[in-house]
Formats: C-alpha cells, sequence, structure tokens
C-alpha cells in the first residue's frame, strides 16, 4: 500500500510539473510576488482585469449580502431543510468563508484551477467552518487522488500532531531549532487520509496520521477544462501570449521615451571636452575646442506612434478575453430593465459553461460538507442532498439563467 501510495505521489508531481511554468508566467504578469517580477512589469492591464473578474464572480456566484443556497425538501419525510439551510447559511456567514473564496476566485482566473481546504473548527468556536485558499503549487491531483505538500515549523507540526515520532536523525536538529522547516505531504486517496514527512528514505516510519474523511475536505474547481486535463484553463493563460506583448511593447515605450527626454549625444575627441564632466542641465556651458563641433545631439527614431495602435489592440484583447468590457457591476451605471435583461443575457451565455463546472465542483461538495459536520455535530439532522433534499441555488447568476429560460420559453 505505501509502495503503490509513493508511486502515485510521484506520478502526480510528474504531471503537475508542465502546468508549473505556465502557472508562474501567469502569475508574473498579473499577480507578481517578487521584487524582480514587479521590476519587469509595466503594463497593469491584465491586473486590472483579474481584480475586476474576481469581484465579479465573487458578487454573481457567492454574494455574502444574499441567501445564494438554499436545500427543499423531497418529500414530507424528509429532514427539516429549512433548519438545515438556515444553520448552514449562518456557519457559513460567521466563518472566514468569504474571506478565503476571494482568494480562490483569483487563482481561479490566474490559473484555471483554485482550492479551497474546508476545516472542522474545534466545539465553541463562532463557526464550525474554517476555509484557507490553498495555492495550486502546493497542490497535485490525479483521478480520485489529492496530494498537498506543504512546509511548515517542526513545533507547529508537533502541534498539529502531538503523537508522532520523528525520523531519528531530526531530532537533534529539531531539538536545537524548533523552527526547522519540516516538509509534510498529506494525501487522501478517496476517503483515506494519511500524511508523512517527506524526507525519503524509510516511508513507514515518516508516516505522522493516517485516518478518513466522510467528505472530501479539499474542494478543488476549475474554470474550463480540456479533454484529457486534470487541471484547468482560466481566462488569464487563454490571454497570456497577448499579456506578454502588451508587457514588453510598453517597455519599449518607455525605453524610447527616455531617449526622446534625455537625447542620444556625440562629440569630437578634441581633448577639450571630458565626458566624464558633462552635466547636461539647462543653462550648463559645455567647453569645445576652436572650430570643433562640439556636443551635437544623435538624431534617433523617436516617433513610435505604431506603437500605440499596436497596444490598444493588445488591451482591448486581453480586457475581452478577462471579461473586463462584458462583465460590469450593476452599479455602474444606471440601466432599464431591457438593458438589465439583455445583459444578464450575455452574462449567461458567457459564463454558462463555467457556471455549470462551479456548481457540480465547488458549490454542491461545499454544501455536501457543511452538512456532514453539522449533523455529525447534532446540530441538524443527518440530511442528503442525493435522496433527502435538493440543491437550490439562488445566487445572482443562478437567478439570471432562470430569467434567461423565462424568456427562451
Amino acid at each position: 500500500m505505501q509502495k503503490n501510495l509513493m508511486q502515485l505521489y510521484k506520478r502526480a508531481l510528474n504531471e503537475r510539473e508542465v502546468w508549473m511554468s505556465r502557472w508562474k508566467s501567469a502569475m508574473r504578469y498579473t499577480i507578481p510576488a517578487d521584487d524582480a517580477d514587479i521590476a519587469t512589469l509595466f503594463d497593469a492591464t491584465a491586473s486590472d482585469a483579474v481584480d475586476n473578474l474576481a469581484a465579479s464572480m465573487y458578487s454573481l456566484l457567492t454574494p455574502p449580502e444574499s441567501l445564494w443556497i438554499n436545500l427543499v425538501r423531497e418529500s414530507d419525510l424528509s429532514p427539516n431543510a429549512e433548519i438545515a439551510t438556515s444553520v448552514l447559511r449562518a456557519h457559513l456567514n460567521d466563518s472566514n468563508f468569504y474571506t478565503s473564496i476571494h482568494q480562490c476566485y483569483i487563482d481561479l482566473v490566474v490559473l484555471g484551477t483554485a482550492c479551497l481546504f474546508m476545516a472542522e473548527n474545534p466545539i465553541g468556536s463562532s463557526s464550525a467552518f474554517s476555509f484557507t485558499a490553498i495555492p495550486m503549487t502546493d497542490i497535485a491531483i490525479l483521478p480520485g487522488a489529492i496530494f498537498h505538500t506543504t512546509s511548515l515549523p517542526a513545533c507547529d507540526l508537533m502541534e498539529k500532531y502531538p503523537n508522532i515520532t520523528l525520523p531519528s536523525h531530526m531530532k537533534d536538529t529539531i531539538k536545537n531549532n524548533p523552527e526547522t522547516p519540516i516538509r509534510l505531504v498529506q494525501s487522501l486517496i478517496g476517503k483515506d487520509f494519511t500524511a508523512w514527512i517527506d524526507v525519503g528514505g524509510d516511508f513507514e516510519n515518516n508516516i505522522v496520521a493516517r485516518g478518513t474523511f466522510e467528505t472530501n475536505p479539499y474542494i478543488i474547481f476549475r474554470w474550463s477544462l480540456v479533454s484529457g486535463e486534470l487541471y484547468g484553463r482560466g481566462p488569464v493563460l487563454r490571454a497570456l501570449p497577448d499579456i506578454k506583448t502588451a508587457n514588453k511593447v510598453v517597455e519599449l515605450v518607455l525605453k524610447n521615451a527616455t531617449i526622446a527626454v534625455s537625447g542620444i549625444w556625440q562629440a569630437d575627441d578634441d581633448g577639450v571636452i571630458n565626458l566624464s564632466n558633462i552635466n547636461l542641465t539647462p543653462g550648463a556651458i559645455i567647453p569645445k575646442a576652436v572650430g570643433s563641433s562640439g556636443l551635437t545631439p544623435l538624431a534617433s527614431g523617436a516617433d513610435f506612434d505604431v506603437s500605440q495602435i499596436v497596444l490598444r489592440d493588445l488591451r482591448d484583447r486581453i480586457r475581452h478575453t478577462l471579461l473586463a468590457d462584458r462583465l460590469g457591476l450593476l452599479s455602474d451605471k444606471e440601466m432599464t430593465a431591457t438593458e438589465i435583461l439583455a445583459r444578464n443575457s450575455d452574462m449567461v451565455r458567457i459564463l454558462g459553461a463555467t457556471y455549470g463546472r462551479l456548481l457540480h465542483e465547488f458549490i454542491r461538495p461545499l454544501c455536501e460538507r457543511g452538512l456532514q459536520i453539522l449533523s455529525r455535530r447534532g446540530l441538524i439532522d443527518k440530511i442528503s442532498l442525493h435522496s433527502d433534499a435538493e440543491l437550490k441555488y439562488i445566487a445572482p447568476i443562478a437567478q439570471m439563467a432562470r430569467e434567461e429560460m423565462l424568456i427562451e420559453g
């Protein structure tokens, strides 16, 4: 079993490897994390569009100010769905769900795949749920298998798993420095959970926890999917060629602007002009030899008007791919009822496939795990979305879809 688990883990890492370079490029041009990437980012069109699209997804899919989920009884014998709906909503509202899910929406737009970890809080907490947006660079997936790799201080590992036995060769190091980073791998194969310290060598003696989950705490959802691929493709990955080109064009425009402002100069090597002492400031007097041309400007191709045409076209395509020109918030301007209906129709058409996938991969698993945790705690009756109740998604985008169906009907 352990040998098969390690083989699956290595295979999952190999499957993810090709995506790592794509994700790195997508993040560099939209959500740069270090100073080196920020220093080479010259155009913020994609970054602005990502923020706008993530905010639109937040408002359309999981608005905190409205009731976006509802459970409806399948029969008179089913548990009280209204109570379950009320309790589920209350615990979601009291948790950190709305802050964490916005981070996931950014990952969804930029990377095409996002992961939300739904944990259970200790008894007595204000909410039964605790959410964490896990970076996709820490997640590797296979059909039916999820691997979560993270690094945490040894003291935190000991607190999380107090009964673990550390590898003998690490005990002295950790004793001297409790902040020593430890690489921890957590796997979920079906319902079977295994966590181990990834130090190579003896796998069996590095296992820190085993167990089972009734429902999957790792909620992984994707923007769109190509046949044969496990990871999703988002708008930024589709627009990445235009984003890179626009960034390069702006860089060249800025370089050309520097030349246009400061100029390029030439001077005769007449033994009088000392190039090290020349200061090009207003009113400066620069000595030159009699009969010498002195310091003269060198003509340059400062006219770069074609760049503005190219750049405008690139920015328009980036905004179009990232839906910035089609998905504005309703508060942006006043609209008539006809305009609102037309706009809603466009939204449903644009986001229809994505909405269907998110309903299946995100909303339903979220509700199923929430109901399972609440019923195990005795806060609600045990309720199943497969037999006891039906999930009614009533977020704004679902309402738009229903309005569109009514119009077509």
